[in-house]
């Protein structure tokens, strides 16, 4: 099963939105807050999005694929932040408005 989780997480990286994109490029290497992020990250048997161990920082891109699984995304979040880690949730929309926003909510989550 872990084996087919890697696959997958893998494959999820060779398909990122366009604005997954511009969030790993401002996040990767340490760019941001010398903060260590990893893209495609499991926890638990979910694949998050971006994942900073230090901060204990999820950071979800949330596209118009999430507006149909709004549920199925509350519970995942409630079962990820049970575990001690937080899980900030920033839309397309803001990714491509405002990327200095979104970086400032990241920073937000990052310092609590």
């Amino acid at each position: 099963m872990h084996y087919i989780k890697k696959i997958f997480a893998r494959q999820l990286r060779k398909e990122q939105t366009a604005e997954e994109r511009i969030i790993w490029e401002l996040l990767r290497d340490r760019r941001y807050m010398n903060l260590k992020f990893r893209r495609q990250h499991d926890i638990d048997g979910f694949i998050v999005d971006f994942y900073c161990h230090e901060a204990r920082l999820v950071v979800e891109i949330d596209g118009k694929i999430h507006d149909k699984q709004k549920d199925y995304d509350l519970l995942r979040q409630s079962l990820i932040e049970e575990k001690g880690i937080r899980v900030v949730r920033i839309t397309n929309e803001e990714v491509n408005t405002d990327v200095g926003a979104v970086l400032k909510k990241i920073g937000a989550f990052a310092m609590m």
